[in-house]
């Protein structure tokens, strides 16, 4: 196998009880070429999964001093990488674009996997689905087991009618319909965080007689509303913790 020069990282979000990992083994086993191998990085605070033992080259990641502490697995081509669902995601998602700099690694894609009937059955997380989707480029409803259509319709239709650019997708007994459209990394999100073309603007004279004197400047980067923080360093949008409605366990 030819070195990699930059592993695509694919971030799955989700609440702890989504299923991620039966989602990521999905999406491994019918997404990827035969050429490519996986590796997935599980938060150390995630109770341990039958689903562990099928993971390839799974690592575990920790928290520490907000950033992410792990080592890249070697020789892999897609990192799927398995936030802590409990932890503010917002956080782990500032946190990310610093580790992936320091590896050496690329996004591929942020994958949010909604539990929906803890949504449908606590309306305050709508708040904190909104943030994930935010910048999510894939969205996977799962568990949608006694969840009422007209529920599943609504929570589509809020983001539909904000024209939210990210791909929503179902998933039925752990498996999504096209595990490539999925993971073909073309970016979706409306979260700029990961750009990394620069903001040009021109500046100089209005007319042709004065087109010779302009230029492009880099503009500054308009701050994110979700990573926006008053003085003291506290969120100016805050989202609610989701460790107060997840059970024990993934």
């Amino acid at each position: 196998m030819t070195p990699i020069e930059k592993p695509l990282v694919y971030l799955v979000l989700g609440a702890a009880s989504s299923d991620r990992r039966a989602i990521v083994l999905d999406l491994i086993n019918s997404g990827l070429a035969d050429e490519d191998s996986a590796a997935v990085l599980v938060s150390a605070d995630e109770v341990p999964d039958a689903r562990d033992e099928q993971m390839p080259g799974l690592t575990r990641w920790t928290w520490q001093e907000n950033a992410i502490v792990a080592e890249a697995p070697v020789d892999a081509t897609h990192l799927f990488f398995i936030s802590d669902g409990r932890r503010n995601p917002i956080d782990q998602i500032e946190a990310l674009k610093p580790w992936l700099e320091q590896h050496g690694c690329e996004l591929g894609r942020i994958i949010c996997v909604v539990h929906c009937q803890l949504a449908a059955a606590n309306p305050p997380l709508l708040a904190w689905f909104d943030a994930c989707i935010h910048f999510s480029d894939v969205v996977l409803l799962n568990h949608r087991e006694g969840v009422e259509n007209k529920w599943m319709s609504d929570f589509q239709g809020r983001y539909k009618h904000q024209f939210m650019p990210c791909l929503f997708e179902f998933v039925k007994d752990g498996h999504v319909k096209n595990a490539a459209i999925v993971l073909d990394p073309v970016a979706r999100r409306i979260a700029h965080l990961f750009d990394d073309e620069p903001n040009w603007i021109i500046t100089g004279g209005d007319d042709e007689d004065e087109a010779e004197g302009d230029e492009e400047v880099q503009a500054a980067p308009e701050e994110d509303p979700y990573l926006a923080r008053h003085t003291g360093g506290r969120r100016i949008k805050e989202i609610p913790d989701i460790a107060k409605f997840v059970p024990t366990g993934e």
